[in-house]
């Protein structure tokens, strides 16, 4: 009989047989028939929804869409870009009139083409300020509405959704209650448990569709306003030439007199 310790190595030498991979066709048709299983439940859902969840689906596509072209408006535009509209500025407010205005020249962005109206209209009549403001007030105007355009179809499918799922949900339990009635002595809760999960599900769809609906309304308004606040700075910046700004190497206009406290000028007047 041979010892134990002249079989160890033998037994250390014989190969190991890899284990066999799993084949991945098997769990891409679980994944895939999992999917079209979700896909058939979905639609089934839909289409016990009745025709309010249809046009909650037509909805939610409108809405949809719209956003996508609001964002698409506004990288087109240029919308929250200002490096031009800053860059303008400095060369007007420096001396270089011709080169600032070359710079925001031909812009489609709003903030830009407010501000060029207004470098254009103090090039030609300097003189007449009042009306300059008025005409750029009215360019930018124009260029906040374009901005501001399909905002009241958004709010109106924010407003309209959950009102359509409500209006699904008390047509749902209309029939569920018709349907327990129908049944007479032989009740089934069933039957109206059924029902109200029905009626209930578009409740639920038209909430979905409205607050993601009025979360983004919200973000694009946001939008807007900053596209405001920054049209209001440049503007002001370019007619008032930032007056009261901190320059270090103010010169004091007046003398001591000027200077002293109210109370002691108001008594020297008297």
């Amino acid at each position: 009989m041979q010892p134990v310790s002249s079989v160890a190595p033998i037994a250390a030498n014989v190969p190991t047989i890899p284990a066999m991979a799993a084949d991945p066709v098997p769990a891409a048709d679980a994944i895939e028939a999992a999917t079209l299983d979700q896909i058939g439940a979905t639609v089934d859902i839909l289409l016990k929804g009745g025709p309010v969840v249809a046009l909650l689906v037509a909805l939610s596509l409108f809405v949809t869409a719209v956003i996508l072209l609001k964002l698409w408006q506004y990288a087109r535009l240029g919308v929250g870009r200002h490096g031009r509209a800053r860059r303008a500025i400095e060369l007007w407010l420096a001396g270089d009139h011709k080169g600032a205005y070359e710079a925001i020249r031909r812009r489609r962005n709003p903030v830009e083409l407010a501000l060029g109206h207004a470098m254009r209209g103090l090039r030609h009549r300097p003189v007449d300020d009042q009306s300059i403001r008025e005409d750029v007030e009215r360019v930018s105007v124009h260029g906040l509405g374009v901005l501001r355009s399909y905002f009241r179809a958004i709010e109106a499918v924010v407003q309209t959704a959950p009102l359509l799922g409500l209006l699904g949900t008390v047509l749902g339990m209309i029939q569920a209650f018709q349907a327990l009635q129908d049944a007479g002595a032989d009740v089934n809760p069933a039957i109206l448990a059924g029902g109200i999960w029905e009626a209930l599900l578009t409740t639920a769809i038209g909430l979905s569709i409205a607050i993601p609906s009025g979360l983004a309304l919200y973000w694009l308004e946001s939008i807007v306003e900053r596209e405001r606040m920054w049209m209001e700075d440049v503007l002001t910046s370019l007619f008032t030439g930032r007056l009261t700004e901190d320059t270090g190497n103010e010169d004091w206009v007046g003398d001591r007199q000027s200077l002293r406290p109210a109370h002691a000028v108001m008594r020297h007047a008297g």
